[in-house]
């Protein structure tokens, strides 16, 4: 039987949807994910201590990995001797741990299937949701409930995240179904809460847990983080996640990348150690001038700013016109801010955009805003977070060990 060529095309869409779970593990699965933003109030100012206080938090999950990095490998991280954690508080500092950006989205728990958001985060490697048993920091969220899931088990172990503020998450962990874009890790490790800190509660945190996506060598479980799990257990043919972060539209894609939102080939960063997903930098340039050079960076989506030391951050803001040292790690700039900046990726410049670098006014009315870096003393790498990933498509090549950038289409 003959089918015309324009009657297969036609049809593709429907093939596609149709098509066995093999299939479409082959062709890759986009999850939509939401931007919450915990650092500007309605009318779009940016609270500079919900922001100092982000950058805490940053440094707090990243000392917290570099922990359990050595736990896990029976080695001291390369870089963890080049993180310096400083107990000086800035000014209106509360050092909570509420997090300043995110982005989440949906995920299913157990048997029967039980539907959850979570925060994406490629800075962290566990996950982590509101158990059943958990206290009323936990109210306003989703419950995970062991005890209903004929796939759970007790792992019987406990688990306790540390904050800025001292305060934690804390309970038992789990191993269950994890269904991620519509792929299934069987026997996840998952932590169920019995306690959530402040910044986990309903009204600072909108999802109801956090889906770490690096390393398990980073794992506080010392377990297989859930897309390695799919990885290993041939759910996912293709051992690549990539995200596209814009103002709507935003997703998380599963197996692979979504051509419609990018353009032209990839520039790699080769993973140097396997963590973070961090590794070298060329350079950030100013105005066409290259101002830091042969730096590391963790390339972090639970990051706001881009974060690095104070001499390095300072040094960019000289080039900028007009901006102005606040303190406690944070310049302002112009609210007419076009200073073009940069990143340099093995060789390739990516711009980063006047919008995105601009954070928001730093008050009502204000003619000053806050500027996208951040600085942390005693930093002696980079994190780079969502003030550069906006601009650019970000996949995470596990098969490779090695981080992608393109132009956004």
């Amino acid at each position: 039987m003959y089918f015309s060529p324009t009657l297969v095309l036609a049809a593709l869409p429907f093939l596609v949807a149709a098509a066995p779970f093999e299939e479409r593990s082959r062709i890759g699965v986009s999850i939509p994910i939401a931007k919450r933003s915990g650092f500007r109030s309605a009318d779009g100012v940016v609270d500079i201590a919900k922001l100092q206080a982000g950058r805490q938090r940053i440094l707090a999950k990243i000392q917290r990995g570099f922990e359990a990095f050595e736990r896990n490998t029976g080695a001291a991280h390369p870089s963890a001797s080049q993180l310096k954690r400083s107990t000086k508080r800035g000014k209106g500092d509360p050092l909570t741990d509420d997090n300043a950006e995110l982005w989440y989205g949906s995920i299913t728990v157990g048997t029967p299937a039980v539907t959850y958001t979570v925060d994406f985060d490629t800075g962290s490697s566990d996950l982590f949701l509101p158990g059943s048993d958990c206290d009323s920091t936990c109210s306003g969220h989703t419950l995970y409930d062991p005890s209903s899931s004929s796939a759970s088990s007790d792992a019987g172990k406990t688990f306790e995240l540390q904050y800025g503020d001292g305060s934690t998450v804390s309970g038992e962990q789990y191993t269950d179904t994890v269904t991620l874009a519509g792929f299934k890790a069987t026997r996840q490790r998952i932590g169920a809460a019995t306690t959530y800190s402040s910044g986990f509660q309903s009204d600072q945190f909108p999802a109801d847990g956090l889906l770490g996506m690096g390393y398990e060598s980073l794992s506080s479980y010392g377990a297989s983080p859930v897309f390695q799990s799919l990885v290993s257990q041939g759910q996912v043919s293709t051992p690549v996640f990539s995200f596209y972060f814009a103002e709507s539209g935003s997703e998380l894609f599963i197996g692979g990348t979504n051509q419609n939102h990018f353009t032209g080939s990839f520039t790699y960063m080769p993973v140097t150690t396997q963590g973070y997903w961090q590794g070298s930098f060329g350079g950030i340039s100013v105005n066409g001038k290259t101002v830091v050079s042969g730096k590391s960076a963790i390339i972090d989506t639970g990051t706001t700013q881009v974060v690095g030391d104070t001499q390095s951050v300072k040094a960019i803001y000289a080039q900028i016109p007009g901006s102005k040292d606040i303190g406690s790690g944070t310049w302002t700039i112009p609210c007419n801010f076009n200073t073009p900046v940069s990143i340099t990726f093995s060789g390739k410049v990516f711009k980063i955009s006047a919008s995105t670098f601009n954070l928001g006014p730093e008050s009502s009315g204000s003619s000053t805003c806050i500027g996208g870096f951040g600085a942390l003393d005693g930093l002696g790498f980079w994190i780079v977070g969502d003030v550069f990933l906006q601009n650019v498509y970000t996949t995470f090549d596990l098969g490779n060990n090695r981080v992608g950038f393109a132009s956004l289409a």
